[in-house]
C-alpha cells in the first residue's frame, strides 16, 4: 500500500529509507533550520538560522512560493536530510526567473539525493512556468557560493550556465576610515517616521537599473518596515538642501544576533545607491564613510557588504577605494527554460 504523504521521484538513489515529500507544517521548521545551517557551514557560509527565523521567513518574506507545495523535502529513516524550494520572480518588462536552491547534508551528498531533488524542482517549476505568457523569456535560476562545489558540478552537467558573480567583500577594520566630503548643495538628517516612505521610493528607483531587478510592491514595502535589520538610525541619507528630495543612501545595518554566533563585531553597508544625475561627484565615498564612522561608533570592528561584479556603475573599484577587499564570490547560474 502506498503512504500518501511520500512523493516517488525518478532516479532516485536505491537509499535504504530514503524517501521523499512536502513540507508537513510548522514542525519541519526546525530540521529546516538544521539542514540550512548545517550545508552552509560545510560551505563555508557563516550562517546560524533557528526554527523562528524560518518561521517569520515562511510568514512574511516568500515571493511568489507556497511551502507547502514548493519545497521537497529528503528523509532518510524518518530525519530530515536536505531540501530545495523553489519561487519566481517577473523581471521588467517580460522574463520570468525560476529560482531554486536545495540544501543537503555533507553526509548524504554524491550520492544521487541532490539530482534526483534538481529533477523533481526543474520539472515543478516548468509546470508553473506554463501559466505564464508563452512570448517571454523563461529561465531557472541557482546562487552557487564558491565553495559549493558539488553544486557546481550537479547544475553545469544540467544545462547550467554561469551568467553573474557577485563579490562579498569585508574592510577588517574600521580604523583610519577616509573623510570624503559632500557637495555643498547636500546635507544628511537623522531618519524619521515620515520619511520611510520617500526613502523606499529613491532606493527603487536607485536600484531600478541593476541586474535582476523586479518590479516592487505595496507588500514589499510593507515587509521592509517589518525587517528585523530595519534600523534606520544607523542610515545615511544624502538629501538636497533646497527641495528636501533624497539623492544618496547607505542603509547600513548591525546583525548582533549572527555576531554573537560567530563572535565577532561585524556591521554592514548595504543598500548603496545615488541619483544618476548626482552620480561622480563623490557622494557614494562621502555616505560609505559616514557609514563606516556610525558602525564603529556603535562599537564594530569590522564592515561587510556584497557588490555586483559587473555592475553598471562599478561599484567594486568604488567597495576598493573605501578598503575593503573581495573575500569570496557566488555565481548566479541560468538555463534557458
Amino acid at each position: 500500500m502506498t503512504d500518501n504523504r511520500f512523493i516517488i521521484l525518478e532516479n532516485a538513489p536505491e537509499i535504504p529509507e530514503l524517501r521523499f515529500r512536502h513540507l508537513a507544517g510548522e514542525n519541519d521548521y526546525g530540521s529546516i533550520a538544521a539542514v540550512l545551517t548545517g550545508s552552509q557551514r560545510a560551505d563555508k557560509c557563516e550562517r546560524n538560522v533557528t526554527a523562528e527565523n524560518i518561521a517569520t521567513a515562511y510568514a512574511n518574506s516568500l515571493t511568489n512560493c507556497d511551502p507547502y507545495t514548493d519545497i521537497i523535502i529528503a528523509e532518510v529513516m524518518g530525519e530530515m536530510v536536505g531540501y530545495v524550494r523553489g519561487w519566481w520572480v517577473e523581471e521588467p518588462p517580460s522574463k520570468y526567473v525560476y529560482h531554486h536552491n536545495g540544501f543537503l547534508l555533507p553526509a548524504w551528498r554524491r550520492k544521487g539525493i541532490g539530482r534526483a531533488m534538481l529533477n523533481w524542482m526543474e520539472n515543478h517549476l516548468k509546470g508553473i512556468a506554463q501559466a505564464h505568457p508563452r512570448e517571454s523569456e523563461k529561465y531557472l535560476q541557482v546562487n552557487v557560493s564558491q565553495f559549493q562545489e558539488g553544486t557546481t558540478i550537479l547544475l553545469v552537467s544540467a544545462g547550467y550556465q554561469p551568467v553573474r558573480y557577485f563579490f562579498e567583500m569585508v574592510r577588517p577594520s574600521l580604523d583610519d576610515i577616509p573623510d570624503f566630503p559632500l557637495p555643498d548643495e547636500l546635507e544628511i538628517r537623522p531618519v524619521t517616521p515620515d520619511q520611510y516612505r520617500a526613502i523606499w521610493e529613491f532606493a527603487q528607483k536607485s536600484g531600478q537599473d541593476e541586474w535582476g531587478t523586479t518590479e516592487p510592491t505595496e507588500n514589499d514595502y510593507l515587509e521592509w518596515l517589518k525587517d528585523p535589520l530595519f534600523q534606520p538610525h544607523l542610515w545615511q541619507i544624502a538629501w538636497e538642501k533646497d527641495n528636501g528630495v533624497p539623492v544618496g543612501m547607505v542603509m547600513t545595518f548591525i546583525n548582533y544576533e549572527e555576531n554573537k554566533q560567530f563572535n565577532r563585531k561585524r556591521g554592514y553597508t548595504e543598500g548603496v545607491g545615488v541619483s544618476r544625475e548626482w552620480r561622480r561627484r563623490g557622494i557614494a565615498r562621502a555616505l560609505i564613510s559616514r557609514s563606516l564612522q556610525a558602525q564603529k561608533s556603535a562599537g564594530m570592528d569590522e564592515s561587510a557588504l556584497v557588490a555586483d561584479k559587473d555592475s553598471a556603475s562599478g561599484v567594486t573599484s568604488l567597495y576598493e577605494s573605501c578598503g575593503f577587499q573581495i573575500v569570496k564570490c557566488d555565481t548566479i547560474y541560468r538555463k534557458h527554460l
